[in-house]
This record gives C-alpha cells, sequence and structure tokens, in this order.
C-alpha cells in the first residue's frame, strides 16, 4: 500500500528515469501525480460506427489503418493521410505538417487505433474526414475492457515524452495500490452540505469515471469531483487569509483620531471636487485608521481614477495625529513623481517631506536618514532603500506601497516593520479581477475606486504596421504644432536589455530626423537618477517636444499636455502594460491619441491583445481578458508575489467556488482551534501542490 506522500518512482511502472521526468514538473509525490488531472475526456464506451458519421460530428472511432501515405503539397507542407475501416465503412484522416507519422510508421496497415475529433466532409474527394484528430494506437493484445477502450477514457497532458496512454497506466496503478480507507481532510459537515464527495471516491472517479458519468460535466470541470479539489485548493488558501486577517484583528495597532481642524486640513490640499467613488473609499480607509486594530487595506483603481489624492489625504489624517508616513515606490521614476505630488499636493500645510533613493550624495543621505530617525521629516517617499536596515523612524504610523505586484510580501512585511504596527495601505493602478485580488490579497481589504473624474476626455487607439509610418508621423506632427508633447515608447526585456536600448537610441536618431527644429531626448532606465530627473522634469515643462522611453514610464508619470503615444513593437508587450503606457496620455482636457505599432505578422495572442486595446479603455475589463490569455501567474508580473499554482483551480472559471471557499473559510476561522487543525490537515494531505505551500509560510 502506498500513501499520498509516497514518492512517485515506488508506482509500478515509473522508475527512476520517469521519476526524473515527472518531478522535473513538480510531480514528486502520489499526491501531486493524482492532481494531475485529465485535460479531457473521451466517450469510448460506444463509439459510433464509421457508416453512421455526419459532418459536424464529435466522434470517437475504434477502427484498423487500411494504408497511409504522404501527401506534398505547396501550401501546407507535407500531409500524412491515413484511411481506416472498422468493417462498416472507411473515414479519412489528415494531418498537417505530419512528416514525424510518416518516418515512426506508426500507422502501419492493420494497426489498431482510436480516434477522436470533429468529422468534416472533403467536398473535393468526396469523403468523411477527420482533420489533425487526437488519436492513440493500440497494441495488439489489448482486450474491450483495457485502459483505452470499452469506457469514458480520460486524456492526459504529455509530461516529458510520457504519453496520455502511459500516464493513465500509471494513474491507475498509483490509485490500485493506494491505502484504503484514506483519511479526508475535508470535514464531513462540508462535504455533506456541499455535496462534495469524500476525497477516495473523489480521485478515483475523476480519473476513471464509471460509463453512466455526464462526459460533458466532465470535460466542463463540472462533476462533483472536479468540484470537491477546486473547492478544497481555494477553501485552504482563504483559511490561511482568514486566520492572518482574524491574527492582525487580534493586534493593536496605531489609531487615528479624525476632528473639524485635521477635516479642515484634508480639505485644504483637495484640487477638486472628489468623486463618490473617491469619498466611499477614502470612508473605508478613515475607518480603518480610527480603528483599534491595524489597517490592511488595498486600494485599487484604474489609471487616472484619483488614487493619489485619496492617499495623501490619509497621510494628512497620519501627519496630524503627530506621527509619520511613508511611500514605497517600485522605481526611482516613480518614487520622484511621488514626491513632486507630495510638495505642490501638501505646500498648504508645510509638511517636511523627504525622498530617499539610490544616487542621492552620502553626505545628503546621512542627512536624510537622521532627520527621518528624529522624526523630523512627515513623509518620507523612496524605493527598496526604504526598507534597508539602517532606515530608520522615529514614530511610523502609516505604510503607503505603491504597484504591490512589483514586490514581494517580504519586502512589504519589512516596511511595516519599521513601525509598532503601523497602518498599512497597499495601492495599485494595475486593474486586477476580483477573483484574482481574493488570491493575491486576501489577507488585506479591499477598495475599489471604479468611477473616473469628470473632464477626461476618452484616448483613442489605433493600430498601425509599419507600412503606416509617414502617415503616422503626420499625426505626431499635427499634434507637436498644435503644441502638445509625444511619447515615442521602446520595449524592454531583461534578457536582451542591450540590444533593446540600441533600439531606443536608433529610434531617437530617427525621431530626430523626422522631426527636424524639435526637442527630442531619450529617457531609460540605465541613466543616473539625476539624469532621469532632469528630463522628466524639462519634459514636463514642455521644454522637450518628444521623449523616446523604454517602460521606464510605465507608471506614475503625469504629464497633462502630452497627447500622443506611439508605442513601437506593440505586440511584445503585455496588456496589463500597454493599457499602464496608455495612461500616458489623456490626463488633460486635450483629445489624446494611442498608437500601437507593430510588424504585418504577429502571433494569434498579440493580435488579441491589440484587439482588446482598441475595443476598450476599461482597465478591468481587460484585466479580465488579460487573464483569459497568459493566466493568472504571469499577469501584471503577479508571479513574483508568491500567488500559488492551482493544479484543477482556474481563477477566471471557478470564481463562484472561490467565493464559496472565502465564505465557509471566514466562518471556519471563528471555531476556536478548527483552523489551525484544518490548515495542517489541508496542506499536508497534498504537501508540496498548489496553495499547500503558502498555507506553510502562512
Amino acid at each position: 500500500m502506498i500513501r499520498l506522500d509516497t514518492g512517485v518512482q515506488f508506482v509500478k511502472g515509473v522508475g527512476p528515469r520517469r521519476a526524473s521526468l515527472l518531478s522535473a514538473r513538480g510531480i514528486r509525490t502520489i499526491g501531486d501525480l493524482l492532481l494531475h488531472i485529465p485535460k479531457s475526456y473521451q466517450d469510448r464506451a460506444s463509439f459510433v460506427r464509421l457508416d453512421s458519421l455526419h459532418p459536424g460530428q464529435d466522434a470517437a472511432i475504434h477502427a484498423r489503418v487500411y494504408q497511409s501515405r504522404m501527401i506534398q503539397t505547396r501550401s501546407r507542407g507535407g500531409i500524412f493521410h491515413a484511411i481506416l475501416t472498422d468493417g462498416t465503412s472507411f473515414v479519412h484522416a489528415k494531418w498537417f505538417h505530419g512528416s514525424y507519422l510518416h518516418q515512426s510508421r506508426s500507422f502501419a496497415a492493420g494497426r489498431e487505433a482510436v480516434m477522436f475529433g470533429r468529422v468534416d466532409f472533403d467536398r473535393r474527394d468526396g469523403n468523411f474526414v477527420f482533420f489533425n484528430p487526437e488519436f492513440e494506437l493500440l497494441e495488439e493484445s489489448v482486450d474491450p475492457g483495457s485502459l483505452d477502450i470499452g469506457r469514458i477514457v480520460p486524456i492526459y497532458e504529455e509530461i516529458g515524452g510520457l504519453t496520455s496512454r502511459q500516464l493513465r497506466r500509471i494513474t491507475a496503478a498509483s490509485i490500485a495500490e493506494l491505502e484504503n480507507p484514506l483519511t479526508d481532510p475535508l470535514p464531513e459537515e462540508l462535504r455533506s452540505v456541499h455535496g462534495f464527495p469524500d476525497i477516495r471516491t473523489c480521485l478515483e472517479r475523476i480519473h476513471y469515471p464509471p460509463k453512466d458519468e455526464d462526459v460533458a460535466a466532465l470535460n466542463r470541470r463540472e462533476s462533483p469531483y472536479h468540484r470537491r479539489l477546486i473547492f478544497e485548493e481555494f477553501f485552504l488558501l482563504e483559511l490561511v487569509f482568514a486566520a492572518r486577517r482574524n491574527q492582525t484583528h487580534r493586534i493593536n495597532g496605531v489609531q487615528f483620531q479624525t476632528n473639524d481642524a485635521i477635516r479642515s486640513q484634508v480639505r485644504q490640499i483637495l484640487p477638486f471636487h472628489p468623486t463618490a467613488a473617491q469619498k466611499r473609499v477614502l470612508k473605508e480607509i478613515v475607518d480603518d485608521l480610527k480603528s483599534e486594530f491595524p489597517m490592511n487595506r488595498l486600494m485599487q483603481g484604474d489609471v487616472g481614477s484619483g488614487k493619489t489624492i485619496v492617499a495623501f489625504e490619509a497621510i494628512v489624517i497620519a501627519v496630524a495625529n503627530g506621527y509619520q508616513a511613508a511611500i514605497m515606490a517600485p522605481t526611482e521614476i516613480l518614487a520622484e513623481q511621488h514626491y513632486w505630488n507630495a510638495v505642490r499636493i501638501l505646500a498648504p500645510l508645510k509638511y517636511s517631506i523627504g525622498v530617499l533613493r539610490r544616487g542621492i550624495k552620502p553626505a545628503e543621505k546621512r542627512d536624510l536618514f537622521k532627520r527621518l530617525a528624529a522624526g523630523e521629516i512627515n513623509l518620507a517617499i523612496g524605493t527598496h532603500v526604504l526598507v534597508e536596515e539602517k532606515t530608520e523612524f522615529r514614530k511610523l504610523g502609516l505604510v503607503i506601497i505603491d504597484e504591490q505586484h512589483r514586490f514581494g510580501v517580504l519586502q512589504r512585511l519589512q516596511l511595516m516593520a519599521k513601525g509598532t504596527q503601523p497602518n498599512t495601505l497597499v495601492m495599485t493602478a494595475t486593474p486586477i479581477p476580483r477573483t484574482l485580488a481574493m488570491t493575491l490579497y486576501g489577507d488585506l481589504d479591499l477598495s475599489v475606486i471604479d468611477e473616473m473624474p469628470p473632464g477626461r476626455t476618452p484616448i483613442r487607439t489605433l493600430h498601425v504596421t509599419e507600412s503606416d509610418a509617414e502617415r503616422t508621423y503626420r499625426m505626431i506632427g499635427d499634434e507637436l504644432a498644435g503644441g502638445r508633447q509625444c511619447y515615442v515608447v521602446y520595449p524592454l526585456i531583461e534578457e536582451s536589455e542591450k540590444i533593446d536600448l540600441r533600439s531606443a537610441t536608433e529610434g531617437l536618431e530617427k525621431i530626430s530626423k523626422v522631426f527636424p527644429g524639435r526637442c527630442v531626448a531619450l529617457l531609460h532606465g540605465r541613466l543616473k537618477s539625476d539624469e532621469k530627473d532632469a528630463i522628466m522634469r524639462a519634459f514636463s515643462l514642455g521644454s522637450i517636444d518628444v521623449l523616446v522611453s523604454t517602460t521606464v514610464i510605465e507608471v506614475g508619470v503625469d504629464v497633462a499636455n502630452a497627447t500622443v503615444m506611439l508605442i513601437e513593437h506593440a505586440e511584445r508587450f503585455g496588456l496589463a502594460q500597454l493599457h499602464q503606457l496608455r495612461g500616458r496620455v489623456g490626463r488633460g482636457n486635450h483629445r489624446s491619441i494611442c498608437v500601437l505599432k507593430t510588424s504585418v505578422r504577429t502571433s494569434d495572442i498579440a493580435r488579441q491583445r491589440i484587439q482588446a486595446m482598441i475595443s476598450t479603455t476599461d482597465g478591468f475589463r481587460l484585466a479580465e481578458i488579460d487573464l483569459k490569455l497568459r493566466g493568472p501567474g504571469e499577469m501584471a508580473g503577479t508571479r513574483q508575489s508568491g500567488i500559488p499554482e492551482f493544479h484543477v483551480a482556474n481563477l477566471m472559471e471557478d470564481a463562484a467556488l472561490l467565493a464559496l471557499a472565502q465564505q465557509e473559510a471566514r466562518k471556519w476561522v471563528e471555531r476556536e482551534g478548527d483552523a489551525d487543525k484544518l490548515i495542517h490537515a489541508l496542506s499536508s494531505h497534498f504537501r508540496s501542490s498548489g496553495p499547500a505551500g503558502l498555507a506553510t509560510v502562512g
């Protein structure tokens, strides 16, 4: 008998070589193997006879190869063509670029095969045909009661050369040898209420469903077995977050007061009448600040929704209560932008504001550290330098972290540790779907500014190719002639930073020639801090007409007179990054344009991104699309934030089960002692899988 935590190498049919292949994909234990669930299911319990096929039908057939050959074509390359029969009729199957099938001699005459796909009718030849069908070639010794035919058959994604058929046998062997009974970590009370099967039944039937199971439900991942495993992954994660929140609410934090004098100071810094959404979010923040527990809140809003002014209102409350505040930003340019915003917005209150960043003179830095430790600086703004050991605060009461997804969780905790349970506000201008926010920031309360300030002019987004260069430059020239300014952005990928910097430098030369007499400047991450600051100040003051830049301007740059953005090689950017870049224009009252320039040939995903950008300026809608295209781990750079790798759950498709798991977790965490036992049981059950790692950290 084997257990879920038994090494996968001990399963019949695995051995050291296959164990190494599986380990490379994170499958090290029996539990890991059983959570590598089928990607689809085929009903091979009753095959369709070949004389009963009809066009448009999704069909599974069981037949023998009659003959096969390669067809050479000019347009499609080699096509591998096989003809099969089951004694009632014939059917054709064609694989484009299928020379590998011909070379392997897999489809030798007389070989038995199972095939699944959409039936088409080839008008030219007058035959039924499968184009690029899924298939499996059966051994001559296979009997009708095998794992491959005569049942609902699981189809697995191949792993390191291990085929679906081989994985079926390994999985079947592991289930056959698995200890029985199997301890179920999910309480019977929960299983009963929600109709979840016990873990043993679940693992058996998700891999080998009975013949009467609903195949469509299995393929939609809506079977009771899928639902149970999805819920379990989410439930563990939400229990950890709920336990963290409970722990926070047992700690006495920095408690602020508000009165008429403080409210008057807050009103002094408001440059315009706040929107209803800003008022709602500020109230949520103020309620937290007045609470006896430390605030842990995420403030989310689209580009230009007015998060900054709300954050500064919170800073005024903190300073008016005698405490210091700190803003940590991911880049020096964004830190500098926050600094100049702070100087401008907080000017009526005459606060002492310091900006800590790499590159400032040693004497100036020492003076800043000294004044900060003495409590003489009300607001400190900086990058990662804020969490360095030598950075000390006298009385830190409010921590604001901008663009949290650029930092790890550890850095957030390091800055919070600079004070005694300070209030923490996390900000992001990267729209994140609620389902993803619940997993990334499940230990934080969520506030969303879902309304834009009035008077914003919609940004028009255009897609052009290299052949449209002259038309694009004329459009930019018209804006420059009207007194406006322009960004030209080149992609920057770390692996090829020198190449990309060269392309941006070449872009500078090109733009300078296209617009002679205009002031054109280059901004990139390799410049010294004071050089970057000087260029950005000159652009803000209107001294620079065209700013050629890498993606260092992605967030935080706010120049109302810049009305055109040309993004070169737009197919190389992610959707969230394109949206952030576009948000650098449209910040004033002038009509603004974002031009996405690509090569003529782009990938399907790149085309979908470009089309999404043209179709909407709603960051939350784009975030949903981005999540579908890229998956949660890659979207908006969230992988470094520690989002777990779910085996079964899908954040987009399983939002209802995520909400249910969160609801149940908040109930169970109130039961003294039960939550800790549950977290331990669930995380040790599939020890090296999914959210279990996050649970052990939590």
